[in-house]
């Protein structure tokens, strides 16, 4: 693969062709938030934290970092006034779902984000799916789904397979940025897996 050389932050960085932005920051200890990628999984851009902002052949556009391919000469800022305010604008609605996250609002406070914003829609899923992928991707078990669209979209364990799968793994849980998905499993658990057996005396 051939090298492709970028400037990021100002920074003259070599790529690998077919990498991404947020690969080829990463590798050079460049930061750009994300929420929803995982070194494991495939790219999925759900949450857009990591926009960014580019330069190329005179054009500026914003692209996620975790999606967009590297190119000759193509100049990219992680920090810039329309970043930061669709940084701290999607970090306010994700809040408003999962206020409790530690995550969320340590990276609010970065950008200045108001917790207070939006009116509070406790669903405490921000739908980054990791869960859902690296079960499917990695572990390749599919005990966990997102169910139902659009507003109502959520994501669910499928009893059958995680009564036999779920209790043993739990690999995804780390993964989490909010308490739904720990939340989530023992509900799940409580309400549809079988019982435990009581050894008897």
């Amino acid at each position: 693969m051939r090298d492709v050389q970028l400037q990021i932050d100002g920074k003259e960085v070599g790529a690998k062709e077919g990498m991404t932005i947020l690969e080829a920051a990463q590798q050079v200890g460049i930061l750009i938030p994300t929420l929803c990628h995982h070194e494991k999984l495939d790219a999925y851009g759900a949450c857009r934290i990591c926009t960014v902002e580019i330069e190329n052949r005179g054009r500026t556009n914003l692209v996620a970092a975790c999606l967009y391919p590297v190119e000759k000469n193509l100049v990219v800022r992680t920090r810039s006034e329309s970043v930061d305010k669709i940084r701290k604008m999607i970090l306010e609605l994700l809040l408003a779902h999962a206020p409790g996250s530690r995550e969320l609002r340590d990276l609010a406070q970065a950008y200045g984000g108001d917790e207070a914003r939006f009116e509070k829609e406790h669903s405490f899923c921000i739908l980054c799916g990791l869960c859902v992928r690296y079960c499917a991707e990695v572990k390749k078990k599919n005990a966990i789904a997102f169910v139902d669209r659009g507003v109502r979209r959520e994501i669910d364990f499928i009893p059958e397979i995680a009564s036999q799968e779920c209790w043993n793994c739990k690999e995804c849980f780390p993964l989490c940025p909010t308490s739904y998905l720990q939340a989530a499993y023992f509900l799940t658990r409580g309400l549809a897996f079988p019982p435990l057996s009581v050894p008897e005396e």
